[in-house]
């Protein structure tokens, strides 16, 4: 039989919990089949609560005993926890109960990953460990003993005692049971120090298996950057005596930021040149920073309830963004992450899984942890910034540090600092919290008698549960320009409210040409009827970094969209504004490369789908092979060129600028490639020395077909490393063509090497299988069919991993009959198997009921 039917939970239903929790001890004796778990917890009533219900959450215990106040008790035990009759006053409850790490696959609690105790217990996995009110609003402090035969036993907080076999450990700092952590393991540490702004001396450690002590250095530097960062641009220190990291190998997110005891998934802290890629370095130190960064925006203030995610969430990828931003390079850094939020975000607003930054209801909450939750809740507070500018920026958020310290907070809580600091009303902008979907923002222009007017008009589409939208608070960054490319009318803001508002410009000597939405001031989708002429005049002369490039993206699409609905040959007009950017040696190479890449076969489904067309993945990937290839003998001339002035010599070093340079060479091998078969691709393999200009080649000789030889060099070379081989896995679907996509990933699934139970291995075959789009869509179906079977297998193991790739159907509706009907088949096939986790079927449900 399926679990039963999990309960819609809603935001309004919201009421505290009975009791509060004075103080919290825990004591593990490990046994990897047998661990127990005593635990004493003091409570006391709640003043604040109605409801004086005493529940523990607890899941896939076995309770030997417990005790109130020293006595026996037998609770009341269900499924989902214990109830019990308690005393009217504060009162001790005891519990000892025995738990299984090695057999939890699903990697929630505590569990073991090759050899090494760990644990994830956010958003409720602390109830898989003992009983205990597991919600965020219930913060207290936590003394933890554990007990073991292994030299390294962490947890949360300051150490305070060890021995043979024992290590004690105290946080002062009130925290929910979700950012509890344990590690235990053979471990080997690389240590280093930091000296805070007030002169405090922490301890800092990154523990990882033996024979990953060397690729532990970058991900030291990152930390320190980032403790550096926050405290000058917020002012935030670090509060305890010691701070450590621990890579584990098995882990269904990226990273854990409990407070003290940041528990990293190995492919988020791990580098090295030979073995990452400058996009891993980069990444790792993105990570680095957010988890560091939840120290404040997440640990010392946390959110009331889960509806209240993107509090913590949405502030802190802001914030790493920032951190990124100010490191490297700025406008690649947004260019980046507006990629990232179209092709992940806004396909969520689209279709049947949209929901609220801040949700109103939820089943699983695991299924919320989303892009609209953390990226678009990045831009709500990126937009609410713009409007109230930067000091008062600054100033409300340390209002919200000093005012909301050690509570769990709400999202009323963080937009009333800002109303108390501005005097502004954030009704109308709190929709950005409260509506699904992403606005279209449509824009009329008319010029006379040197008066110029923008006319917006906004509107959002239903999506599900929400049929009406109400207008919302648009920040739309504008510039303008003459006929020379000289901006006549620098960036301003301009604040929309209405449904419908015109903004106007005084005393211009000719009709301007707007450059609209700079810096992407908002997640919008903005529709405006122009030409190609206009985009390549922006493309050429637009003083916004963002808005140059989009113009160049905006041409790509352009062009893409005629070849593939009326058969036109590539835009003569674009490519010489490629080849244009290509020369500009202006432009830092990294935003060069970002120039040269092509809108995503997905997006451009997507136009076709909200044109009424039927998109046609296999058309849609020759057009943009024919269009690589037209781009390759347009620039064939510069393309030499380019790519040795990009040549790095001397030490590797991940920084902005090698990167940059390394980016754009790889950019040009790519499409020189295309006219030399390969050979200067097989050169950069042979005699590359670090694993970016190593993979780089060999992805380019996969595309040529005539990488085979190359491929198994580098399995020879890299079949020890566990990170390498996700790479190695990734790239040979990743580089496939469509019809032999399916074949690819499914010959790969059945290698020594492959791993379901590993979400890394299984993302990097699985996922890349799912993100290829021409290949996963191919009208063979095999792709679906393929992506299900595996699903249906792991569902048991682990629902979590299951029910993330389960996006991977949820825009079934834009597609012709037969790929409709064929993932619908796929999708009930694994709606009708029994036992099917709570996570698999809510997020299936709503695929195909939406």
């Amino acid at each position: 039989m399926r679990e039963p039917a999990p309960q819609t939970i809603y935001l309004k239903d919201y009421t505290a919990f009975g009791y509060t929790v004075e103080d919290v001890h825990l004591t593990f004796k490990l046994s990897p089949t047998a661990t127990r778990v005593l635990s004493r917890i003091r409570f006391a009533p709640n003043p604040k609560a109605t409801d004086k219900t005493f529940f523990l959450h607890g899941e896939q215990l076995d309770l030997k005993w417990a005790k109130i106040n020293g006595a026996d008790i037998a609770p009341n035990l269900t499924p989902e926890g214990l109830t019990a009759d308690v005393p009217d006053g504060p009162f001790t409850f005891e519990a000892e109960v025995e738990i299984s790490p090695q057999t939890n696959t699903a990697l929630e609690g505590l569990y073991m990953s090759r050899g090494m105790y760990c644990t994830q217990c956010e958003a409720e996995g602390f109830r898989k460990i003992t009983y205990y009110p597991d919600r965020p609003d219930v913060m207290t402090t936590f003394t933890v003993r554990v007990e073991g035969p292994h030299p390294v036993l962490l947890s949360n907080g300051n150490p305070t005692s060890s021995g043979t076999h024992f290590a004690e450990w105290h946080d002062p700092w009130p925290k929910p049971a979700y950012l509890f952590a344990l590690v235990a393991g053979e471990l080997i540490a690389h240590p280093d120090r930091f000296t805070t702004m007030s002169g405090k001396d922490v301890e800092l450690n990154i523990y990882v298996r033996a024979g990953d002590e060397d690729k532990c250095a970058f991900g030291m530097e990152a930390l320190k950057k980032s403790m550096i960062w926050d405290e000058k641009v917020y002012g935030r220190e670090y509060d305890l005596d010691i701070f450590n990291i621990v890579a584990v190998d098995d882990f269904n997110m990226g990273a854990m930021e409990n407070k003290g005891l940041n528990v990293f998934n190995s492919s988020c802290v791990l580098a090295s040149p030979e073995t990452s890629t400058d996009a891993n370095f980069e990444r790792i130190e993105a990570i680095i920073a957010h988890e560091y960064f939840h120290n404040w925006t997440g640990n010392r203030i946390t959110c009331r309830d889960w509806f209240q995610l993107c509090l913590k969430e949405g502030l802190t990828v802001y914030r790493d963004s920032q951190f990124t931003s100010d490191i490297r390079s700025a406008s690649v850094k947004r260019i980046s992450d507006v990629i990232d939020l179209r092709g992940r975000q806004f396909a969520e607003d689209g279709g049947p899984l949209a929901h609220p930054v801040r949700p109103d209801s939820f089943m699983e909450i695991n299924n919320f942890y989303t892009a609209t939750v953390y990226e678009k809740g990045a831009e709500v507070i990126g937009m609410l910034k713009t409007l109230v500018g930067d000091d008062a920026y600054a100033m409300a958020v340390d209002l919200y540090f000093e005012r909301h310290d050690g509570d769990a907070a709400t999202i009323e809580d963080w937009l009333q600092v800002f109303e108390d600091v501005t005097g502004r009303n954030l009704k109308r902008f709190k929709r950005w919290y409260t509506s699904a979907g992403t606005p279209r923002l449509r824009v009329k222009e008319s010029y006379k008698n040197g008066r110029y007017k923008l006319t917006f008009r906004q509107e959002t589409l239903p999506t599900p549960g929400q049929p009406q939208k109400k207008p919302r608070v648009i920040p739309i960054a504008v510039g303008l320009l003459n006929a020379k490319g000289d901006e006549i009318a620098p960036t301003q803001i301009l604040e929309m409210t209405k449904r419908q508002q015109s903004f106007k410009w005084e005393g211009l000597n000719e009709q301007p040409t707007p450059s609209i939405l700079r810096g992407f001031s908002a997640p919008v989708i903005l529709e405006r009827e122009t030409n190609d002429t206009e985009r390549a005049f922006l493309l050429a002369h637009d003083t916004d970094p963002f808005n140059r490039w989009e113009a160049g993206r905006e041409l790509a699409k352009s062009t893409l969209l005629a070849m593939i609905e009326d058969g036109a040959a590539p835009n003569a007009g674009y490519l010489d504004g490629m080849l244009a950017v290509l020369r500009d040696d202006s432009l830092d190479p990294a935003t060069r490369a970002l120039m040269l890449g092509l809108p995503s076969q997905s997006d451009l489904t997507q136009i076709l789908a909200d044109k009424g067309v039927n998109p046609d993945p296999q058309e849609i990937y020759d057009a943009v092979q024919t269009l690589k290839l037209s781009m390759a003998q347009h620039m064939q001339d510069t393309l030499p060129r380019i790519y040795a002035a990009c040549q790095v010599t001397g030490p590797y070093s991940p920084e902005t600028e090698p990167a940059g340079k390394r980016a754009l060479a790889n950019a040009v091998l790519a499409l020189g490639s295309r006219l030399d078969g390969g050979k200067a691709a097989q050169e950069q393999y042979d005699a590359a020395d670090n694993m970016t200009q190593q993979l780089s080649a060999l992805a380019c000789l996969l595309q040529e077909n005539v990488g085979e030889t190359a491929l198994a060099k580098f399995y020879e070379q890299w079949k020890h490393d566990r990170l390498v081989m996700d790479k190695w896995f990734g790239l040979q679907v990743s580089c496939a063509a469509p019809e032999d996509t399916a074949t690819t990933a499914e010959t790969l699934t059945s290698h020594a090497d492959f791993d379901h139970k590993n979400p890394n291995r299984f993302r990097a075959t699985l996922g890349a299988l799912a993100m290829r789009h021409a290949g996963f869509h191919h009208i063979s179906g095999r792709g679906y069919t393929l992506l299900a079977d595996w699903l249906i297998t792991l569902d048991p193991i682990n629902p979590q991993t299951t029910a993330r790739m389960c996006s991977a159907f949820q825009t079934w509706k834009r597609y012709d009959e037969a790929r409709q009907n064929m993932m619908l088949a796929e999708i009930d096939r694994i709606l009708s198997q029994p036992n099917l986790s709570r996570d698999t079927t809510e997020m299936l449900t709503r695929i195909r009921t939406a």
